[in-house]
């Protein structure tokens, strides 16, 4: 890959967030006149967590294939302020800066407003609620990029609850936090729907970030809940659900992936995997800056517009029953239609 350099005049900031920053340009070193130039920085557990931030990198290189797009991204290092690298992307001047992840909100909204030339996008953006209860809008020029994985969770725990041989299910979190309350509500839900008296287990790995990549953590609450009677679990809980992979295979038991397909984390043991289409919403976001037409503001994507889902392929079907399936994408149908409103907490 060619390294673009930083200018002269960013030599200074760029040698201040160095203590700070993994600075990693991944793009070409110049684009087509009109093509974007991108930078991304990382949420917790950077590159290689095999979900939310992979999906978020493999947005960045379709922007980079289909649309011509410069890219490059951030990997903040332990401790790091993420502030300076979505500071440090904006003052390169590139035209979008991501940050991926709700921590990134505060920072994003700061730095919007000190650059009104630059775009910017949060995934995972933390809505705003003022004192009167409505929701405050980001700055004109950050788009909040949000999801409903309350749906997707939905069809997953329907899944699990009409797969399970016990009746007992499982589901590790990471970080305890409302986001991540939506997976779990999503899907106790689904399984309450299609079978009342099935037993959801719930734990989560911590109330800090550290949270999402902690295999060790998620290998043991995975295996406590094996234990109990849980033949199925689902997590959603970044790089720690690594740990919940391994507990499946010492186990034999059946997990759930969550963000991307992870069924090559324990072939035979992936029921399926939530998929959160992060690369789709970077895509997006790229595309609509490239033709002119970003605009900012909140864009909240569920299974009607393709921004989650779960994987149903020539990996996993064998551990689907045909019943199973045509009873999960009758609830796809029901929540497109609005027949079923999938509750969030």
């Amino acid at each position: 890959m060619t390294i673009r350099p930083l200018t002269a005049t960013l030599l200074g900031l760029a040698l201040a967030d160095l203590a700070l920053l993994w600075l990693t340009p991944a793009g070409t070193a110049s684009t087509r006149d009109g093509d974007p130039r991108v930078g991304l920085v990382f949420d917790v557990g950077g590159l290689g967590d095999k979900s939310f931030n992979d999906s978020a990198y493999e947005g960045l290189l379709l922007a980079r294939r289909q649309l011509g797009a410069g890219i490059e991204y951030i990997e903040p290092g332990d401790g790091a302020d993420r502030e300076s690298g979505i500071r440090l992307l904006a003052a390169q001047g590139v035209d979008l800066v991501i940050g991926v992840g709700f921590m990134f909100t505060d920072d994003l909204n700061l730095v919007a407003r000190e650059y009104p030339g630059v775009f910017f996008a949060g995934v995972d953006y933390a809505l705003q609620i003022g004192k009167n209860g409505q929701v405050i809008q980001p700055p004109p020029n950050l788009l909040a990029l949000k999801f409903r994985e309350e749906e997707g969770s939905f069809l997953t725990g329907a899944l699990a609850a009409l797969t399970s041989k016990t009746g007992i299910i499982g589901f590790v979190g990471g970080m305890d936090i409302p986001l991540i309350h939506k997976f779990e509500a999503g899907y106790r839900a689904g399984a309450a729907r299609v079978r009342p008296d099935c037993t959801v287990l719930v734990a989560y790995a911590g109330v800090s970030p550290q949270a999402f990549k902690d295999p060790g953590k998620g290998k043991e609450l995975a295996l406590t809940q094996y234990a109990r009677g849980a033949d199925i679990i689902f997590h959603a809980s970044g790089s720690t659900g690594l740990g919940v992979f391994e507990a499946a295979r010492e186990t034999g038991k059946l997990a759930i992936g969550v963000d991307a397909d992870q069924y090559s984390e324990a072939p035979g043991h992936v029921l399926t995997s939530m998929v959160k289409r992060v690369d789709q919403a970077v895509l997006q976001a790229v595309r609509s800056v490239k033709e002119g037409q970003f605009q900012g503001g909140i864009m909240t994507l569920g299974i009607k517009e393709g921004g989650v889902d779960y994987i149903y392929d020539e990996h996993n079907r064998d551990l689907i029953d045909p019943a199973v399936r045509r009873q999960v994408e009758a609830l796809r149908a029901a929540i497109i239609s609005g027949d079923i409103v999938v509750p969030s907490r």
